[in-house]
Parts: C-alpha cells; sequence; structure tokens
C-alpha cells in the first residue's frame, strides 16, 4: 500500500498482507519497522517519525492513526475518522492531514515534539457528486506552496491553506 522515503533515503512501505512496515535500503535489503496491524498509506517525517492510517478495513474495527518513532515504538495516537486513508504533512511539517474518505472531509492534526498529536479539526471541507455521500478521497499531497491536493471521486481537489477548494481537476 502507501510508501514513502525516508530520510535515509530508504523506501518505507506499509505490507498489509503480513501486517507489517517494512524499509527496503537502497542495496535492496529490508528489515520491518513496525508490525502487528494492517495499514493502508503512510508518511515519514524528516526527522524519521511514521504516521500510518489504519481504516478499520472490516467496518466494524476502529479506523486509527498509528505513529511509530524513529526507534521503532508504535501507538495509537488517533482513532475516530469513520475509514482514515489518504495521509500527508504540512511543508513545515507541523501539521499532519488526514483524509477521512468515508466523508467530507481532511483533518489537520498539530504535531507535538514527541510525535503525539493535538487540536484535531476539521479542515479542508471536500466537494462530493450529488450521487454519493461521501468524497472517497485518498492520496494526499503538499507543494511548496502548501497546497493540499487530495484525490477524489470527483477529481484531484486542490486546496487553499485557509481550507477551501479553490479547484477540482476531473
Amino acid at each position: 500500500d502507501g510508501q514513502a522515503f525516508g530520510p535515509d533515503g530508504a523506501l518505507v512501505a506499509v505490507a498489509g498482507a503480513t501486517e507489517q512496515i517494512i524499509a527496503y535500503a537502497k542495496d535492496g535489503t529490508k528489515h520491518v519497522i513496525a508490525d502487528g496491524f494492517r495499514g493502508n498509506d503512510l508518511v515519514v517525517r524528516h526527522d524519521g517519525h511514521i504516521y500510518v492510517t489504519q481504516p478499520g478495513w472490516n467496518g466494524t474495527d476502529p479506523s486509527q492513526i498509528w505513529h511509530i518513532n524513529p526507534e521503532g515504538k508504535k501507538q495509537v495516537v488517533d482513532q475516530g475518522l469513520r475509514f482514515s486513508n489518504g495521509i500527508t504533512l504540512s511543508t513545515d511539517q507541523s501539521l499532519l492531514y488526514v483524509a477521512d474518505t468515508r466523508s467530507h472531509w481532511v483533518y489537520s492534526y498539530q504535531i507535538q515534539a514527541d510525535g503525539s498529536l493535538a487540536n484535531k479539526q476539521k479542515y479542508y471541507h471536500l466537494h462530493v457528486p450529488d450521487t454519493a455521500d461521501d468524497s472517497g478521497a485518498d492520496g494526499l499531497e503538499v507543494d511548496r506552496e502548501g497546497r493540499l491536493y487530495v484525490a477524489t471521486r470527483m477529481g484531484i481537489q486542490v486546496c487553499d491553506q485557509a481550507g477551501r477548494v479553490n479547484v477540482i481537476l476531473p
């Protein structure tokens, strides 16, 4: 599933079938960073902290956001979204953005010094087709100017830092 490069150049990936987070070094060797949960998407901060979404795949388990510190210690840092999916960081890496696929929202969290999250809020309100109850939001990315790009049922929604959708690219 989700993949991102770490500060050391390793490719960090979610291996859903084996319920692992794996790092692949430049020489192709791999090692398990964390295990015991079936993640979906992930993001790696410049200091090696990793955040992983676990949607609650079966519809009854809680949707969770995991934090894995650079030493490999994992912990749940949030739960309660309907279906946590896409995940990324603000340009300055002080905020974590998480798409709730089964709603109209991308949530933001302030990242604390220890990697925990604070001040969860609905931040970006996404547009949905008339025939849908949710946005289907998945992949997220932020550009150098701080605009958030969200892959949704309607296309790529481009949001400004004030939380508004400025354009939808079909």
